[in-house]
């Protein structure tokens, strides 16, 4: 399905027509409803520019319940999505396209947002039915469609949600499911009921029906070790929650169990596996913005690394169109070591630079207008840092320029890592670019 563009308003070319955006993607389509330059009109005429509550929470259902349908048909990546008035989006599955189009062109032009309510409801999942207690067997064709597996990982994060053991298993062409309430769980849920709110407990105490189905034995342990054993007691103590992993991502478990912590930690902590199909002839890559596409996705992958874990609004490294040549000799160099990218430098050329002494709080001396390199950001993975991976870099820059490490020019502002970098290559002082 290629992009489509839907203009709600008669005064199509208008910069305040509103539009709706749909964009293919592999799993789903992105449904956007474009309000920039009508909120902006709609301010300027001194009218609040918020979307109405009932047509917020139309767009929050149906986001939630069409998530979770491409969820549970096997993707296993994120969705995100502003909170502003200035764009809607929706993601769903290529079926529902055109019935969330007409939806959200009745909500924008009519205000009538039975639309968005009757999508939510077609595509709204039987997830507690699913984890009601019992033993079951969930058949694919009739209880669910997508292959076993991405089911039932799906489930184990629903069960999880809400404190519940799921005791599943794939099997070919079914799931089977036992789901329960650990003690723990339960005690937690009725200490703090604020935090779970109408949350019921339906599998205490639940007896199995007679005529009930029998999960088929496939071998393993024939003995319970955990039978007759008392519940685990807890203790209540203020311990720390959230907060930031030194990588850059949150310490909360995302929606996938953490896997996406765990992926990038480990890039952050020991650097990016090197893809086998790029042929490494030296230690150090240099890549420019007309090298080949792979090489510049691996410098847009290192450049997700202090991107995160500086929180920084955009990625140093950008150029994944077609390949072009920059005046200013754009380019990156990736240290690989054991088979891992371990060194990012992203530079290019400039004519424009100020002599800085490295004290703090002194004032910068004369402009310059020699051509230099200019590093614009160095990253150097975790295990590596603070063995000089970062001084060869910058070497490195200096000998492919053809001149002094202390001839090199750093972006402004120079963070605190990169001022005692500079200081170990260059103690008399470096140019600011």
């Amino acid at each position: 399905m290629a992009e489509r563009t839907i203009y709600l308003d008669p005064d199509r070319r208008g910069p305040q027509s509103r539009k709706i955006l749909v964009r293919s993607n592999r799993w789903y389509a992105t449904v956007e409803v474009d309000r920039d330059g009508y909120v902006d009109a709609t301010t300027r005429r001194g009218d609040a520019p918020d979307l109405p509550a009932a047509y917020t929470e139309a767009v929050d259902r149906a986001r939630t319940v069409s998530i979770d349908h491409i969820w549970c048909e096997g993707y296993a990546g994120n969705f995100t999505w502003g909170d502003g008035p200035r764009w809607i989006t929706l993601y769903v599955q290529f079926p529902h396209v055109g019935a969330t189009v007409e939806a959200l062109r009745a909500a924008e032009l009519d205000h009538e947002y039975s639309g968005l309510h009757a999508l939510a409801d077609r595509l709204a999942l039987p997830v507690d039915d699913w984890l009601a207690p019992g033993e079951r067997e969930l058949v694919r064709g009739i209880d669910f469609t997508s292959p076993p597996g991405a089911f039932l990982r799906f489930l184990r994060v629903k069960a999880k949600a809400r404190g519940v053991r799921l005791n599943g298993r794939a099997t070919p062409g079914s799931v089977w499911v036992r789901p329960t309430l650990p003690p723990a769980e339960k005690q937690k849920r009725e200490r703090f009921p604020e935090r779970y709110p109408e949350w019921e407990d339906r599998w205490t105490g639940y007896v199995e029906q007679d005529g009930a189905p029998v999960r088929p034995w496939v071998g393993g342990r024939d003995q319970n070790l955990s039978y007759g054993a008392a519940p685990v007691e807890f203790r209540h103590v203020e311990a720390p929650e959230g907060g930031q992993c030194p990588c850059g991502m949150s310490l909360k478990d995302d929606w996938n169990g953490g896997k996406e912590h765990t992926s990038h930690h480990a890039a952050w902590a020991f650097g990016i596996r090197a893809p086998r199909n790029l042929d490494w002839w030296a230690d150090v890559a240099v890549v420019t913005t007309e090298s080949p596409i792979a090489w510049r996705k691996l410098t847009h992958q290192a450049g997700r690394m202090p991107q995160r874990e500086n929180h920084y609004d955009f990625n140093s490294w950008s150029d994944l169109a077609e390949p072009r040549q920059t005046p200013d000799n754009v380019r990156a160099y990736l240290l690989k070591a054991n088979e891992y990218v371990i060194g990012y430098l992203a530079a290019r050329d400039s004519d424009q630079h100020i002599r800085w002494d490295l004290i703090d709080g002194s004032e910068y001396g004369d402009e310059d207008g020699t051509l230099r390199p200019l590093i614009d950001l160095i990253w150097v993975a975790n295990s590596y840092r603070r063995q000089g991976v970062g001084a060869k870099l910058v070497q490195v820059l200096a000998d492919d320029f053809g001149c002094q490490v202390t001839e090199v020019s750093w972006s402004h502002p120079v963070s605190a890592a990169g001022q005692r970098l500079a200081r170990r290559v260059s103690p008399g002082g470096i140019w600011i670019g």
